[in-house]
Protein backbone atom coordinates (compact mmCIF):
# COMPACT_ATOMS: atom_id res chain seq x y z
CA UNK A 1 0.00 0.00 0.00
CA UNK A 2 2.47 2.21 1.22
CA UNK A 3 4.36 1.54 -2.50
CA UNK A 4 2.04 2.40 -4.56
CA UNK A 5 1.04 6.15 -2.77
CA UNK A 6 4.96 6.57 -2.93
CA UNK A 7 4.79 5.43 -7.07
CA UNK A 8 2.05 8.05 -7.73
CA UNK A 9 3.06 10.73 -5.44
CA UNK A 10 0.06 11.10 -3.63
CA UNK A 11 0.86 10.06 -0.04
CA UNK A 12 3.21 11.23 2.51
CA UNK A 13 6.21 9.78 0.27
CA UNK A 14 5.60 11.45 -2.79
CA UNK A 15 6.52 14.80 -1.22
CA UNK A 16 2.57 16.00 -1.53
CA UNK A 17 1.76 16.95 1.71
CA UNK A 18 -1.02 19.70 3.00
CA UNK A 19 -0.62 22.31 4.94
CA UNK A 20 -2.22 22.41 8.28
CA UNK A 21 -5.48 24.86 8.41
CA UNK A 22 -4.46 27.08 11.18
CA UNK A 23 -7.26 27.90 13.71
CA UNK A 24 -7.20 30.14 16.27
CA UNK A 25 -9.44 29.12 19.01
CA UNK A 26 -10.30 30.73 22.38
CA UNK A 27 -8.71 28.82 24.79
CA UNK A 28 -10.30 30.73 27.89
CA UNK A 29 -12.87 33.56 28.07
CA UNK A 30 -10.51 36.29 28.43
CA UNK A 31 -9.49 35.38 24.73
CA UNK A 32 -12.92 35.66 23.38
CA UNK A 33 -13.68 38.03 20.72
CA UNK A 34 -17.83 38.09 19.72
CA UNK A 35 -17.84 37.27 16.28
CA UNK A 36 -14.70 35.81 15.92
CA UNK A 37 -13.99 32.52 17.40
CA UNK A 38 -12.31 30.89 14.41
CA UNK A 39 -10.41 32.52 11.45
CA UNK A 40 -12.79 31.40 8.92
CA UNK A 41 -15.86 32.12 10.62
CA UNK A 42 -18.09 35.70 10.88
CA UNK A 43 -21.10 36.27 12.84
CA UNK A 44 -23.67 38.75 12.34
CA UNK A 45 -27.28 39.61 12.39
CA UNK A 46 -29.84 38.91 9.93
CA UNK A 47 -30.54 42.52 9.59
CA UNK A 48 -27.02 43.31 8.27
CA UNK A 49 -26.58 40.10 6.19
CA UNK A 50 -30.31 41.51 4.39
CA UNK A 51 -29.07 45.06 4.13
CA UNK A 52 -25.93 43.72 2.80
CA UNK A 53 -27.45 41.77 0.11
CA UNK A 54 -30.10 44.53 -0.85
CA UNK A 55 -27.04 47.10 -1.03
CA UNK A 56 -24.94 44.76 -2.97
CA UNK A 57 -27.91 43.83 -5.91
CA UNK A 58 -28.44 48.17 -5.82
CA UNK A 59 -24.83 48.98 -6.51
CA UNK A 60 -24.87 46.16 -9.55
CA UNK A 61 -28.50 47.67 -11.44
CA UNK A 62 -28.02 51.18 -11.31
CA UNK A 63 -30.57 52.87 -13.73
CA UNK A 64 -29.74 56.24 -15.21
CA UNK A 65 -32.71 58.73 -16.25
CA UNK A 66 -31.77 60.07 -19.95
CA UNK A 67 -31.56 63.69 -19.10
CA UNK A 68 -29.16 66.22 -20.77
CA UNK A 69 -28.64 69.61 -20.48
CA UNK A 70 -26.16 70.32 -23.04
CA UNK A 71 -22.79 69.54 -24.36
CA UNK A 72 -22.16 67.38 -21.50
CA UNK A 73 -24.63 64.92 -22.62
CA UNK A 74 -22.99 64.14 -25.69
CA UNK A 75 -20.04 62.72 -23.66
CA UNK A 76 -22.93 60.65 -21.24
CA UNK A 77 -24.53 59.44 -24.55
CA UNK A 78 -20.87 58.15 -26.21
CA UNK A 79 -20.77 56.42 -22.79
CA UNK A 80 -23.66 54.89 -23.12
CA UNK A 81 -23.89 53.83 -26.69
CA UNK A 82 -20.07 53.58 -27.89
CA UNK A 83 -18.92 50.19 -27.61
CA UNK A 84 -15.48 51.10 -26.64
CA UNK A 85 -17.00 51.87 -23.39
CA UNK A 86 -19.95 49.49 -22.80
CA UNK A 87 -22.17 50.72 -19.67
CA UNK A 88 -23.45 47.42 -19.89
CA UNK A 89 -20.98 45.87 -18.23
CA UNK A 90 -21.92 47.49 -15.09
CA UNK A 91 -25.95 47.20 -15.52
CA UNK A 92 -26.28 50.95 -16.52
CA UNK A 93 -26.73 50.89 -19.87
CA UNK A 94 -30.05 51.56 -20.54
CA UNK A 95 -31.09 55.44 -19.72
CA UNK A 96 -34.74 55.70 -18.80
CA UNK A 97 -36.98 57.83 -20.24
CA UNK A 98 -39.28 57.60 -17.23
CA UNK A 99 -38.13 59.25 -14.14
CA UNK A 100 -40.71 56.77 -12.30
CA UNK A 101 -38.29 53.88 -13.94
CA UNK A 102 -35.09 55.10 -12.78
CA UNK A 103 -32.71 55.68 -9.43
CA UNK A 104 -29.79 57.54 -10.57
CA UNK A 105 -30.33 60.88 -12.22
CA UNK A 106 -26.95 62.21 -14.10
CA UNK A 107 -27.15 65.99 -14.61
CA UNK A 108 -25.31 66.77 -17.72
CA UNK A 109 -24.73 70.63 -18.55
CA UNK A 110 -25.80 73.69 -17.82
CA UNK A 111 -28.64 74.10 -15.22
CA UNK A 112 -30.42 77.27 -15.60
CA UNK A 113 -33.23 79.29 -13.75
CA UNK A 114 -35.69 78.54 -16.01
CA UNK A 115 -34.62 74.89 -15.72
CA UNK A 116 -34.30 74.47 -12.25
CA UNK A 117 -38.34 73.53 -11.48
CA UNK A 118 -38.49 71.28 -14.26
CA UNK A 119 -34.89 68.86 -12.47
CA UNK A 120 -37.07 69.26 -9.04
CA UNK A 121 -40.05 67.96 -10.65
CA UNK A 122 -38.11 65.14 -12.25
CA UNK A 123 -36.19 64.85 -9.26
CA UNK A 124 -39.43 64.52 -6.99
CA UNK A 125 -40.83 61.81 -9.12
CA UNK A 126 -37.99 59.23 -9.04
CA UNK A 127 -38.96 56.30 -6.21
CA UNK A 128 -36.70 56.10 -3.41
CA UNK A 129 -33.83 55.23 -3.01
CA UNK A 130 -32.35 57.26 -5.81
CA UNK A 131 -29.00 58.87 -6.41
CA UNK A 132 -27.48 62.14 -8.25
CA UNK A 133 -24.51 62.62 -10.57
CA UNK A 134 -23.23 66.14 -11.16
CA UNK A 135 -21.32 65.49 -14.49
CA UNK A 136 -19.12 68.48 -15.41
CA UNK A 137 -18.21 71.84 -14.20
CA UNK A 138 -21.43 73.83 -15.59
CA UNK A 139 -24.04 71.31 -13.03
CA UNK A 140 -21.19 71.07 -10.73
CA UNK A 141 -20.30 74.88 -10.61
CA UNK A 142 -22.15 76.79 -13.33
CA UNK A 143 -18.75 76.38 -15.29
CA UNK A 144 -17.76 79.52 -17.96
CA UNK A 145 -21.21 80.48 -17.04
CA UNK A 146 -20.72 81.14 -13.40
CA UNK A 147 -21.33 84.89 -13.82
CA UNK A 148 -24.43 84.63 -15.63
CA UNK A 149 -27.80 85.73 -14.54
CA UNK A 150 -29.76 82.79 -15.67
CA UNK A 151 -27.18 80.22 -14.78
CA UNK A 152 -27.57 78.35 -11.25
CA UNK A 153 -24.58 77.98 -9.27
CA UNK A 154 -24.29 74.21 -9.11
CA UNK A 155 -27.28 71.42 -8.98
CA UNK A 156 -26.53 71.01 -5.32
CA UNK A 157 -28.76 73.78 -4.70
CA UNK A 158 -31.93 72.35 -6.27
CA UNK A 159 -31.58 68.41 -5.52
CA UNK A 160 -28.78 66.56 -3.21
CA UNK A 161 -25.77 65.49 -5.29
CA UNK A 162 -23.89 62.29 -4.30
CA UNK A 163 -20.85 61.86 -7.10
CA UNK A 164 -19.73 65.13 -8.60
CA UNK A 165 -17.22 64.38 -11.62
CA UNK A 166 -15.57 67.46 -13.25
CA UNK A 167 -14.24 68.50 -16.55
CA UNK A 168 -15.30 70.66 -19.23
CA UNK A 169 -16.66 68.19 -20.99
CA UNK A 170 -15.48 65.24 -18.98
CA UNK A 171 -14.82 62.44 -20.81
CA UNK A 172 -16.89 59.19 -20.78
CA UNK A 173 -14.35 57.35 -18.61
CA UNK A 174 -14.72 59.88 -16.35
CA UNK A 175 -18.23 59.27 -16.14
CA UNK A 176 -17.85 55.62 -15.81
CA UNK A 177 -15.10 56.03 -12.62
CA UNK A 178 -18.17 58.56 -11.41
CA UNK A 179 -20.34 55.18 -11.46
CA UNK A 180 -18.05 53.33 -10.02
CA UNK A 181 -17.98 55.26 -7.07
CA UNK A 182 -21.54 55.94 -6.33
CA UNK A 183 -21.68 51.84 -6.38
CA UNK A 184 -19.31 51.80 -3.75
CA UNK A 185 -21.51 54.20 -2.05
CA UNK A 186 -24.34 52.64 -2.54
CA UNK A 187 -22.81 48.83 -1.28
CA UNK A 188 -21.71 50.63 1.75
CA UNK A 189 -24.45 52.44 2.98
CA UNK A 190 -26.44 51.49 6.37
CA UNK A 191 -29.94 49.98 7.13
CA UNK A 192 -32.53 52.73 8.62
CA UNK A 193 -34.76 50.65 10.65
CA UNK A 194 -38.59 52.25 11.65
CA UNK A 195 -37.91 53.46 15.35
CA UNK A 196 -34.37 52.48 15.80
CA UNK A 197 -30.92 54.33 14.61
CA UNK A 198 -28.86 53.99 11.81
CA UNK A 199 -27.02 50.76 11.09
CA UNK A 200 -23.57 51.24 9.70
CA UNK A 201 -22.72 48.53 7.83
Amino acid sequence: MSSNFSDNGNGPEGGLRRKPIPLSMASGPHEYTPGDQELPVQLTSLADMLQWAQNWARSKSVWPLGYGLACCAIEMIASASAPQYDLSRFGSEVFRSSPRQADLMVVAGTVSIKMGPRLRLLYEQMPEPKWVISLGQCANSGGEFYDSYYTVQGVDTIVPVDVYIPGCPPRPEALIEGLLKLREKIAKQGLKVRGEKEIEV
